[in-house]
């Protein structure tokens, strides 16, 4: 009987140990099985270089979404990046995209400066008004051939 009694505890906390791994696995990996808490929106830039998908989007300082995809579109010859922007962050259709560096050498993010206008992006949307990102290797070889 206390055999019995001692295997089933020993299962108990292997059970709950595995749930508290599975859960943390989820979290750290920032997967959603539960419902979506985002929307899409596309933006077009003229080059992402050294953008990658899932890396952050920013306003203010505050992550307001990831990158999902990164794409170019055959006709413009433009990257178009697809972002998932938190449903409780509306986007006025004026907001400006900018990719940017994390420190000196680190890595790349698109921050998000607001606009004035009333008008709010729809799930799906396009924000056109884009800064590409600043090519280092043009600049210092500009600089030494001296175009600049």
């Amino acid at each position: 009987m206390k055999k019995t009694s001692i295997e089933v505890t020993v299962g108990v906390f292997l059970l709950i140990g595995i749930l508290c791994v599975g859960y943390l696995t989820i979290k750290l990996g920032k997967m959603e099985i539960f419902g979506e808490d985002y929307y899409l929106l596309k933006a077009q830039f003229d080059s992402v270089t050294g953008l990658k998908s899932g890396g952050l989007v920013e306003m203010a300082g505050v992550e307001v979404g990831q990158i999902d995809s990164i794409i170019l579109d055959r006709e413009t010859q433009t990257a178009i990046v697809e972002l998932k922007i938190y449903e409780s962050v509306k986007l006025s259709d004026d907001v400006i995209a900018s990719v940017k560096t994390d420190g000196l050498i680190g890595d790349k993010y698109i921050k998000l400066y607001p606009g004035g206008s009333d008008d709010i992006l729809e799930p799906g949307d396009i924000i056109f008004e884009t800064e590409s990102a600043l090519d280092m290797e043009e600049m210092v070889s500009k600089y030494i051939f001296g175009d600049v």
